[in-house]
């Protein structure tokens, strides 16, 4: 099919290329989790263990544990003050976790940008945004992945001390009211 645009619409609205995508056999993925700020914590040395064993996380931890000793033993102040130190916190370590989990997802395109990075904390919290590419364009299939993705990484998170960010509505706002009402009436 041939379409003329009149010169004056490419002036005035907006028109999204498909080529690159069509060129290439793949789709991006650009999304946001957003965190839960007030999740956010130091890692204990239970919890560091305890990664060790995500096959997906323990070339991470021990590579960071090294970076974390490194730095640490060329301090000049106090070390023994928890705050001086670096350590692995738990934001972090779900970072990595989903950068590993797509750098060994199948229906990832591992030749093209693949990131996870935090962007700007806002008034709704911490966003994480995943960006990569899927290796297909078919719509369908690519929502599949998309979603999938999003199911295991918001379904994993907590396993991290993290929670997901999410306005009150709904049953958190009547769980609030009965709480209320309970703590005055005990």
């Amino acid at each position: 099919t041939i379409t003329t645009i009149p010169t004056h619409r490419l002036i005035t609205d907006s028109f999204k290329n498909w080529r690159g995508m069509s060129q290439t056999g793949a789709r991006r993925i650009k999304r946001a989790i957003v965190i839960d700020v007030s999740s956010i914590r130091i890692q204990t040395e239970e919890e560091v263990d305890h990664f060790t064993r995500f096959a997906l996380l323990a070339d991470y931890i021990r590579t960071k544990e090294q970076d974390l000793a490194d730095y640490n033993a060329g301090l000049t102040t106090e070390v023994d003050a928890e705050v001086n130190r670096r350590r692995l916190t738990n934001v972090g370590t779900f970072r990595a976790y989903a950068f590993n989990y797509l750098k060994n997802h199948p229906r990832i395109d591992q030749n093209m940008t693949l990131i996870v990075r935090q962007l700007e904390p806002g008034p709704e919290g911490l966003p994480l945004e995943i960006y990569c590419f899927t290796n297909t364009t078919e719509w369908a299939a690519y929502e599949d992945i998309q979603s999938d993705i999003f199911d295991h990484l918001m379904a994993i998170i907590p396993e991290f001390g993290l929670r997901l960010f999410q306005k009150p509505a709904g049953s958190d706002l009547l769980n609030l009211k009965y709480e209320a009402v309970e703590k005055a009436n005990p």
